[in-house]
């Protein structure tokens, strides 16, 4: 009787153990939104400063005439096409040459370097200020563009030669445009 008593009792422990609900704990740590607030407030004075730059080099450069885009960059013309007004659409296969410096002029990357590419427009990754860029240009103009570092690589570079926040100067040849049938 006696090895009844004791499976007995461990069988009734462990069914009163088994139906216990854990009971739901509290968060260690409590987060606002300070975070975030302090990189809204860096990132703003990371670009009045780029912008600042961009119109300083605008400024100076009183031989070219520069338009701002509505995707917060800034651009000129080195060789314009008046005779087309075929601009790359969603699809189309662009070949074009770039390099890349920064605002001091260093050289960053150059055409040589880079090549010439072939990009899918809006299909495959391309710096989005870059991107935005080829959208405004025709088969055979070469443009000149001012780049913030968020319209640039941004926060993270390139992970190669271009650091964290470093607004970019690129001068970009668009040599063709292939449109696809639609």
């Amino acid at each position: 009787m006696q090895p009844f008593k004791i499976v007995f009792s461990l069988l009734l422990l462990v069914f009163l153990v088994a139906c216990h609900q854990p009971k739901p704990r509290k968060p260690v740590s409590y987060q606002s939104g300070s975070f975030l607030d302090e990189s809204l407030k860096r990132n703003q004075a990371l670009l009045k400063a780029e912008e600042k730059a961009i119109f300083k080099i605008i400024e100076n450069d009183s031989a070219n005439t520069y338009f701002n885009s509505s995707d917060g960059f800034w651009y000129h013309y080195i060789q314009k096409n008046n005779s087309d007004t075929i601009t790359p659409q969603f699809g189309d296969q662009v070949t074009f040459t770039y390099n890349l410096r920064t605002f001091a002029e260093d050289t960053i990357y150059t055409m040589a370097e880079v090549g010439q590419r072939q990009y899918l427009m809006d299909q495959q990754r391309l710096m989005t200020g870059l991107r935005e860029g080829l959208k405004i240009m025709k088969a055979g103009e070469q443009v000149t563009f001012l780049f913030p570092s968020s319209r640039a690589y941004g926060f993270y570079g390139d992970k190669k030669r271009i650091g964290s926040d470093v607004p970019l100067k690129a001068t970009v040849k668009l040599k063709s445009i292939k449109q696809t049938e639609q």
